[in-house]
């Protein structure tokens, strides 16, 4: 894969969920939007990196009930290899199957992760140590918070394949961008030209809602017309940016 100019995350680190949705939407991508899932701590939420993926399977007893040793390492654990080798500034994207009955991880893969420099981690499943990891300076979204340990119904099976998560697709290298309100999947291919417009719209709707928020009627101003459009560029013009 060819590399994301830093220029273009720090563009769409800069913009918000209902912006990307709204140019993903215009290219006909109708839900990139992760519904249900939520920071452990809003104030830590905001992040963008390229997708690492890890997939899970439902647990069988004769394979993920060895009570001696639940945490195996080696060739039986994909998770654990996962979190080792996924690279600074990726996101760890998890499909839990929407399940969160069993937790996708805790805070010691979450810390070991972010002393990595991981950018985030995601699951449509659930985290354990929620108390933990709501205080950690790391952006980890999840459905739920749960004490039960991942192999009661999960078992990691394969890392950097497509996967699901939230009913979004996600292939490797995606680009995951998140805040307080959610999370939002870009397709690698689309990230630069996405960039580009989406930054505009979000510079162009700060200007717009300093005219709607003085008490401008939305009928000429959101979307602009002529007259509006005309304003904004002598605000550009000013030096007003992001």
């Amino acid at each position: 894969m060819q590399p994301i100019a830093t220029s273009v995350l720090e563009k769409l680190g800069k913009c918000g969920q209902g912006t990307l949705t709204t140019q993903l939407f215009r290219r006909g991508f109708r839900q990139q939007f992760m519904v249900g899932i939520a920071p452990l701590n809003p104030a830590a939420a905001k992040f963008v990196g390229e997708a690492f993926t890890l997939r899970f399977i439902p647990s069988r007893e004769d394979r993920d009930w060895d009570l001696a040793d639940l945490h195996k390492r080696g060739d039986d654990n994909v998770q654990w290899e996962a979190v080792e080798a996924i690279g600074s500034g990726n996101v760890m994207v998890i499909d839990s199957r929407n399940d969160d009955r069993a937790a996708s991880a805790g805070n010691m893969l979450m810390t070991r992760m972010m002393r990595k420099g991981v950018a985030a981690a995601v699951t449509d499943g659930a985290f354990r140590d929620g108390t933990e990891i709501s205080q950690m300076p790391f952006a980890a979204f999840c459905r739920s918070n749960t004490a039960t340990t991942r192999p009661a119904y999960h078992r990691a099976v394969a890392m950097q394949e497509p996967i699901g998560c939230a009913g979004v697709a996600v292939y490797p290298g995606d680009i995951l961008v998140g805040d307080a309100d959610g999370v939002t999947v870009v397709p690698r291919h689309l990230a630069a030209e996405i960039a580009e417009d989406a930054y505009e719209q979000e510079r162009r709707e700060k200007f717009l809602f300093t005219k709607i928020d003085a008490g401008a009627s939305l009928f000429g101003t959101y979307p602009a017309g002529p007259e509006t459009m005309a304003e904004y560029k002598d605000w550009l013009e000013k030096g007003h940016t992001l």
